[in-house]
């Protein structure tokens, strides 16, 4: 079955980032040296409605993209959300380049069984044709992305509860290198940087490298703010909502700050440290040029200094739409403070403009 994994996209869309801990949605206009943030809104979802970057509870998560759309104002139907990396396979082949669209549609089902280790009627699968290879022009590559069907049709199902019609599924690194791209020109990285994104969200960290545009290496490791969040209830009696709220809005005892913060702060720049190795031992790379923080984790006041002194990496906190114009229907205030955690969703609102 070919369905959007990577998406060859004519209708209109929003950017839906179904997370572990929150429905983002953003519509985004103008054009790509001219973006307008024209809709934007977040709502948390329970604990358990997505475990393991996967939906558990369907019916919540249709909810909360309902009542995001809503408090959102957005009258568009057409949607893009992307699924996690580990739920992904993804190569890179050589097709003759003389092969129209269809055929190599056809040519990809019938050689898919070559690359992907699951029955094909249990697969949805899509394509990318990235260009000649280097030296041959008669030869393209192609970019090939399955997912198991059952991990697809619960992102449909739960869009088609919320009155949505899902038209791409994206990859969540695919998302997140178009947003990067998009940006870093305002941080001034040339093409032979290597860039650590990490996105450091409720349960999980995952480090994306970047090199010459192009996402190189990507891994998960769990760990993220809900460590914070549990730390907080225990230490203070609080139930989980009400920790997360303390979390983000203040209130907490004066102690908070050294005895439960610094230590999950100290945890977090380990984190990092170690997916750095990993990649290290990984690759052919030895260093990175720079870090960039995305996710909740990095709206932590003055995390971006500490990695960078303990790392000894310059380092800065992403802040994606940092350079878009927002309308006057959405809170510049609410975008600001969730700006480091919207990598995904504005990768995924670009594919607007595909």
């Amino acid at each position: 079955m070919i369905l959007q994994l990577l998406g060859r996209n004519k209708v209109q869309l929003i950017g839906v980032d179904v997370s572990s801990s929150a429905v983002k949605i953003l519509q985004l206009s103008g054009s790509l040296d001219n973006l307008k943030v024209e809709r934007y809104a977040v709502e948390p979802l329970s604990v358990n409605a997505v475990v393991d970057n996967n939906i558990a509870e369907v019916d919540l998560v249709s909810a909360a993209i309902s009542k995001a759309v809503n408090k959102a104002g957005i009258k568009v139907k057409g949607a893009a959300t992307a699924v996690s990396g580990s739920a992904v396979i993804t190569k890179i082949i050589q097709m003759p380049s003389e092969l129209e669209e269809d055929e190599l549609e056809i040519q990809l089902e019938m050689d898919a069984t070559q690359y992907i280790p699951y029955p094909i009627d249990e697969v949805s699968l899509d394509f990318c044709v990235l260009g000649p290879v280097e030296g041959n022009e008669e030869v393209n590559n192609v970019l090939i992305a399955s997912s198991r069907s059952e991990n697809v049709d619960v992102y449909l199902e739960a869009f088609e509860g919320a009155n949505l019609d899902l038209k791409v599924v994206d990859v969540e690194a695919f998302a997140v290198e178009r947003c990067f791209n998009l940006v870093r020109h305002q941080y001034e990285i040339n093409d032979e940087e290597v860039v650590a994104l990490f996105d450091i969200g409720a349960n999980t960290m995952t480090m994306h490298a970047m090199h010459k545009r192009t996402g190189i290496y990507s891994r998960e490791q769990s760990f993220g703010g809900k460590q914070l969040t549990e730390e907080i209830m225990q230490r203070y009696g609080l139930s989980y909502e009400e920790a997360g709220l303390a979390k983000r809005q203040g209130g907490l005892p004066e102690s908070y700050e050294t005895e439960v913060l610094q230590s999950f702060k100290d945890t977090l720049v380990q984190q990092v440290s170690r997916a750095l190795q990993f990649f290290f031992s990984a690759t052919e790379f030895g260093n990175v040029d720079r870090i960039l923080l995305g996710g909740g984790c990095a709206s932590i006041p003055d995390i971006d200094v500490l990695v960078e002194d303990q790392v000894g990496v310059p380092t800065e906190v992403i802040n994606p739409v940092n350079n878009f114009k927002v309308s006057s229907r959405v809170s510049g205030d609410a975008l600001e403070a969730d700006a480091p955690a919207m990598m995904s969703v504005v990768g995924l609102a670009l594919r607007n403009f595909d």
